[in-house]
């Protein structure tokens, strides 16, 4: 089922889009903001959308993708964005925007099976690519107490990270996790402050883990410095405030840790030029229809000409 996307009109809007130019949606998932960047586009446009559900690569069965010889699905973690483009005979300064919704899909959320949400009982999987990697059950079952304190603490702001994490390492000499349902029955026993929050932040952090999404997202933005042409936008959507500080720190710096790189003059090196000065939300009559949008931060940059 099609949802329609977080602060979409302002992040297209923050493309700007030529009809002729090479754009990439680095996040496709149910295709909102392809369907709406394909209907910028000119027959000499071209959009390259990257996933590596296979769910999402179902979705571009419909006509709307699948007639239009503008684009193009490249079924892939967009970590490794710079290969593929390249491989798809786009070389480096040829891309004209770039957009990424760091967001995990509705679809995601609401399918029990795939481990992702608290509310359904399901195997504790949590993996965006379900053929490969460790499942959240076997962070759990495998990580040291220091491991699961990190994760809990870093990707969850879990208040009694390590109070959880040492109680995981009981927990599991007693029965292995297997499934969401054993992880909730257990994190009741101790959750701080309201259970759907807590519940939230131990899902997320074990999540992001599995997925390595932190790792993922510095290696894309990596890659879109060296992709996107001189002029080109970066536009972002985070939902964690890791995620939006390293996007923060890329557009301001080049890099994601932040730090200011000065040529032999002494002149600070800027690769962006902020495009909004200030972050956008979603407002009040967006969070209306959908409260997901609440934690919603987007940012863009305009690579330099200089």
């Amino acid at each position: 089922m099609y949802h329609e996307p977080v602060l979409l009109s302002e992040s297209i809007d923050m493309l700007r889009i030529r009809p002729d130019g090479v754009y990439v949606d680095a996040t496709f998932g149910g295709g909102g903001h392809a369907r709406h960047i394909l209907t910028h586009l000119n027959s000499k446009g071209y959009l390259y959308a990257f996933d590596q559900d296979d769910e999402a690569k179902r979705n571009t069965e419909q006509p709307e993708f699948s007639a239009n010889p503008s684009f193009h699905f490249i079924q892939s973690n967009f970590r490794h964005l710079k290969r593929h483009l390249r491989a798809e005979g786009i070389r480096s300064g040829k891309v004209d925007g770039i957009l990424a919704d760091l967001g995990v899909s509705s679809y995601q959320l609401d399918t029990a099976e795939r481990g992702f949400s608290y509310r359904f009982d399901a195997e504790l999987d949590m993996r965006m690519n379900t053929l490969d990697g460790p499942k959240a059950s076997d962070v759990l079952n495998t990580y040291s107490a220091e491991d699961l304190q990190r994760v809990f603490s870093v990707y969850g702001e879990v208040r009694n990270a390590r109070t959880l994490a040492l109680a995981c390492i009981q927990w599991r000499e007693q029965q292995p996790f297997r499934t969401t349902a054993d992880l909730v029955e257990r994190c009741d026993q101790l959750r701080m402050g309201e259970r759907w929050r807590y519940l939230s932040q131990v899902f997320q952090a074990l999540r992001m883990e599995v997925n390595d999404e932190i790792g993922a997202l510095s290696d894309f933005l990596t890659d879109t410095l060296e992709m996107l042409a001189p002029g080109g936008r970066l536009v972002v959507l985070t939902y964690h405030s890791i995620e939006d500080r390293v996007v923060k720190n890329f557009l301001k710096t080049g890099n994601v840790e932040g730090t200011l790189i000065q040529d032999f003059y002494g002149h600070i090196t800027r690769p962006f030029e902020l495009v909004n000065k200030k972050v956008i939300e979603a407002s009040e009559a967006e969070l209306a229809k959908n409260p997901r949008a609440r934690s919603a931060k987007l940012r863009a940059g305009e690579k330099a000409t200089g």
